[in-house]
């Protein structure tokens, strides 16, 4: 199967298939511990910063040489652009971020009536745009012959992001399930915010098969929102807590980030 789209729905849906998994936690446990919370976040923000570089901003530099304009402005563009499209969205769709004990910051984006669960939930569907932006985009460019990105390492990607989906599902359904929401509507609304990716992988293969000439652009815009979610969302809120807690994320963003960066390193 050479078909990108395809490529990368499947990819995708193992990837939301994960972070259902992970939401199934909420049958098992009541509350996730504080530290084990932030070394979860920690390990979601290594391992979003690895594929950042190695897997979309490294290639699409090198898919920029030799053209009109210089490789690294093309990549500035591009990265500029995805934390731009992330800084509107968190401005536009309302939504609330949860900590490991239920706390939570103050409501963010457009005001909004709908209930805090569904706030709770768009929090978290709004960082996995870039998630399955990255995967769709790094299949589409693997489809389409590009030496910079094989097929290999767009399924490091998926696997990456996959790895982290697992606990960031039991870091939604959890929390909700402290909330008052019953075990299965946890489980059903942590699910759910996967679903964006498998959306955002089909889109971005779309585009990057249609339109070759973007496809450095499409790299480096996936990149840039990736690290505009681990730097405005996820640092942040992994870094809360005891110096226990801090150092344990601290140490899950190495880990995060060496295990990324060995599978693609690997595989690519």
């Amino acid at each position: 199967m050479d078909n990108p789209v395809l490529l990368a729905l499947a990819a995708t849906t193992g990837t939301w298939l994960l972070t259902a998994a992970g939401a199934s936690m909420v049958f098992f446990f009541k509350k996730i511990r504080p530290h084990v919370f932030n070394a979860m976040l920690g390990f979601a923000a290594g391992v979003m910063v690895a594929a950042s570089f190695w897997s979309l901003l490294a290639p699409a530099l090198e898919m920029a040489q030799g053209r009109a304009i210089p490789a690294w402005m093309i990549a500035a563009i591009g990265f500029i652009g995805g934390a731009l499209f992330l800084l509107a969205a968190d401005h536009l769709l309302p939504h609330i971020h949860i900590g490991p004990e239920g706390g939570q910051s103050q409501a963010e984006g457009l005001p909004s009536k709908l209930r805090r669960s569904i706030l709770l939930v768009f929090s978290i569907t709004l960082h996995n745009i870039p998630e399955g932006l990255a995967v769709g985009v790094a299949f589409g460019a693997a489809a389409n012959g590009m030496s910079e990105v094989t097929v290999l390492s767009a399924m490091a990607v998926a696997i990456g992001i996959g790895l982290q989906n697992f606990p960031e599902g039991a870091a939604v359904s959890i929390p909700l399930r402290r909330e008052g929401l019953s075990r299965s509507k946890s489980f059903f609304y942590g699910q759910a915010s996967g679903i964006v990716e498998p959306i955002a992988g089909v889109i971005g293969a779309a585009l990057v098969s249609s339109m070759q000439a973007i496809l450095p652009y499409a790299l480096a815009f996936a990149a840039g929102a990736m690290i505009y979610v681990v730097v405005e969302e996820l640092i942040p809120e992994a870094q809360s807590g005891d110096h226990q807690s801090t150092h344990l994320a601290t140490m899950g963003c190495i880990a995060g980030f060496a295990i990324m960066m060995m599978m693609d390193v690997a595989l690519g």
